[in-house]
């Protein structure tokens, strides 16, 4: 049971990251105008570089290092430290780099500045040995904490356009704290360190190939906003953000399995059972497909005028980008499947590196052109069809040693019950038109809600996948 349980504990904190933005959104969105929340995201898609930095891939790499090892207590107290030895080193370097930047780069510089503190936050960040333990409950929970206190520092503090610099702030100190609450249950798991011995530039070239997929990844993560504030303008490349993080918070529901099953396949990689690997994998797949497509046409269903509801009047944008890009919660979830819980545990870093850098390609290419006729809706369509290449090649890549048929023989059950959940809950959302985050506007987002998650399972029960038995693989 604990995949399953620490699943629950997984997806219940992604859930967490849903409502608090939700509550916060409204009120930063009137408090800080476009512009301000604009100002954010921009400056945020900038320092997210030196964050990947100061991180060169240990994220994944430092995962799936402890999975591998974890039942011995020594070498999992080794990894550790020569993995975190390599991590602070690259912080600092990454620290150095961001320095360099300013002075260069001139705009927006108070709020670069403050903006940095993500860059220290990075250094103390372990989740990556708590995920290889399979200890999820812990980053939940104190992470939950740490998100409630910010959540009231937010409201307490934040109470015009000028705090923006604030809000940055109290963003950033709230992830610093978090990853520090980590640091003292170390001593309860680990064993004493013999120092001498430590090895940690050993771990530099493992971690560099899993680096550059990052690089790629983030291209199309950040560089829309990065190409929407430079051609278009901040308040654009905020539309894109707002939209993007809402599809992101939802899509966090769906790669919680990713999160959780890395660490369980690589341990059964490095055990030599193959066979269990690939059932998880058929098992996963399913699982994401059977919450991953409701969620993308009912995202789609009541977008039109979530923007207006969430984050106040200016953002309509928003609802269209999102409507444009919720098809990315079925690609990317495929993809994190695949990648991250099939080519990474089983250490084909190569396949999943050319996959994401496709996408990176792809993106770029299409950016450009894109943005420069369509402006936000261009970054959206750029955003969709890179994913699209990026689950393709992957698919390609396995197909020898998965069946595909196994993969999507339910699909187009999904594919049904989501369609036919979909014409009802935007009939409602079209003849209600909420625009402001009322009680009776809430309300009816709420029975929209309810109503399509009651069809989908409704017309599951009747077309009868074989998701509740290939359930049954996740608790072993």
């Amino acid at each position: 049971m604990k995949v399953i349980k620490n699943y629950l504990y997984n997806a219940g904190y992604q859930l967490l990251n849903i409502i608090l933005p939700l509550l916060t959104a409204p009120y930063i969105g009137r408090v800080l105008k476009p512009e301000g929340v604009g100002i954010n995201s921009y400056t945020n898609s900038l320092i997210q570089w030196f964050v990947l930095l100061a991180g060169i891939g240990i994220g994944y790499y430092g995962n799936r290092e402890i999975a591998y090892v974890r039942n011995d207590k020594e070498k999992m107290t080794q990894a550790f430290w020569e993995i975190q030895i390599l991590k602070v080193f690259m912080t600092i370097i990454s620290f150095f780099a961001f320095t360099l930047f300013l002075q260069v780069y001139r705009k927006y510089y108070i709020y670069l500045i403050f903006q940095s503190l993500n860059v220290i936050a990075a250094a103390f960040d372990i989740s990556w040995f708590y995920m290889g333990i399979e200890d999820f409950k812990r980053t939940v929970l104190r992470n939950t904490i740490v998100k409630i206190v910010s959540l009231i520092a937010i409201f307490s503090f934040v109470k015009d356009a000028n705090d923006v610099g604030l809000y940055i702030i109290i963003l950033a100190c709230s992830a610093l704290l978090g990853n520090i609450t980590l640091w003292p249950h170390l001593k309860k798991v680990l064993t004493k360190v013999v120092w001498n011995k430590l090895k940690p530039w050993k771990h530099f070239v493992p971690t560099v190939s899993l680096f550059i997929p990052q690089i790629a990844t983030q291209i199309y993560l950040i560089l829309n906003k990065n190409m929407l504030g430079a051609i278009v303008g901040s308040t654009s490349s905020g539309m894109y953000n707002s939209s993007d993080s809402i599809i992101k918070m939802i899509l966090a529901i769906v790669t919680a399995t990713g999160t959780v099953m890395l660490p369980h396949v690589s341990h059964a990689f490095a055990e030599g059972d193959n066979k269990k690997v690939n059932e998880l994998l058929y098992s996963s797949f399913d699982f994401v497909s059977f919450i991953a497509i409701p969620l993308t046409f009912g995202l789609m269903a009541v977008s039109k005028y979530l923007g207006l509801m969430i984050f106040g009047p200016g953002f309509y944008a928003v609802g269209q980008a999102m409507m444009g890009e919720a098809s990315v919660i079925v690609l990317i979830g495929w993809s994190n499947v695949i990648g991250a819980q099939y080519l990474l545990p089983t250490d084909r870093v190569k396949d999943f590196t050319m996959s994401v850098t496709l996408g990176a390609v792809s993106n770029i290419i299409l950016n450009i052109p894109f943005i420069y006729f369509w402006g936000l809706m261009g970054a959206v369509f750029a955003t969709v069809l890179s994913e699209l290449v990026v689950t393709l090649y992957q698919f390609y890549v396995v197909r020898h040693q998965l069946k595909l048929t196994k993969m999507i023989e339910n699909l187009w059950k999904y594919l049904i019950a989501g369609m036919i959940m979909f014409v009802p809950v935007y009939y409602l959302e079209e003849t209600w038109k909420p625009k402001d985050l009322s009680l009776v506007a809430a309300g009816h987002m709420g029975l929209e809600i309810l109503i399509g998650i009651l069809i989908y399972i409704g017309v599951i029960l009747i077309l009868k996948p074989t998701i509740i038995y290939k359930a049954k693989y996740l608790q072993k």
